[in-house]
């Protein structure tokens, strides 16, 4: 099994590493947390089903910039694309997330 998407998202996000161990470890303040799944298989898009496993929003500055990076570090952008102000991604291990404006959220 492969290093799953905690190391792209640490990159990604400038992030460093708390914990690393295979049982969840709380945290006292935010932070995510990727646990292995025996037999994962990553969700669909479109899924027309409704099977979302788990949904990340990400508020980012500059739409190009942040998907340059994301792709650099592993994430693929999916097809169709929703919308032009967001882009949907999955990351290295197939998990779906959003890169937003940060204008959007206000």
């Amino acid at each position: 099994m492969g290093p799953g998407p905690g190391p792209a998202w640490r990159s990604g996000a400038g992030w460093g590493q708390l914990h690393r161990h295979e049982e969840p470890f709380p945290c006292p303040t935010h932070a995510l947390g990727f646990g292995r799944v025996d037999g994962y298989q990553p969700p669909s898009w479109p899924d027309e089903g409704g099977g979302k496993q788990f949904h990340l929003d990400l508020a980012v500055a500059d739409l190009d910039e942040a998907q340059t990076t994301a792709t650099g570090l592993g994430a693929t952008v999916v097809d169709p694309q929703p919308g032009e102000t967001w882009r949907v991604l999955r990351d290295p291990s197939g998990h779906l997330f959003c890169l937003t404006r940060a204008e959007n959220w206000g």
